[in-house]
């Protein structure tokens, strides 16, 4: 997997784990916001966008990796609109669900008339 999700470098699955991992949880939370403020799902994808940007840099000021380098931005996007998704969608099923109780119940993820 070294070369495909992560740098090939010294400290490359570390740098991964702690950089991505702490990404993924920023990105958790901008899904959870944008759900809370009513907006469309689009809106993670700029959001997720930017900070995949963020966490590229960080791989480059920290640990001298590539900044512009197009594969690992995108394996960082990917995994951090997932982590956006996962956070908008459990927000708006909570919200679906405490908003609209008498029509909705939570199902997982999503919600469910009753």
């Amino acid at each position: 997997m070294a070369g495909y999700l992560w740098a090939d470098a010294d400290f490359g699955l570390l740098a991964f784990l702690i950089l991505d991992g702490l990404g993924a949880a920023a990105a958790f939370a901008a899904g959870r916001a944008l759900a809370s403020g009513w907006n469309p799902a689009w809106r993670i994808v700029p959001s997720a966008a930017a900070l995949a940007a963020a966490v590229q840099f960080l791989h480059y000021a920290l640990f001298q990796e590539d900044l512009l380098s197009i594969h690992y931005y995108l394996v960082g996007l990917v995994l951090l609109l997932a982590a956006a998704w996962i956070g908008f969608a459990a927000m708006r099923s909570r919200q679906m669900a405490t908003q609209y109780s008498w029509a909705f119940e939570r199902s997982g993820l999503t919600w469910r008339a009753r």
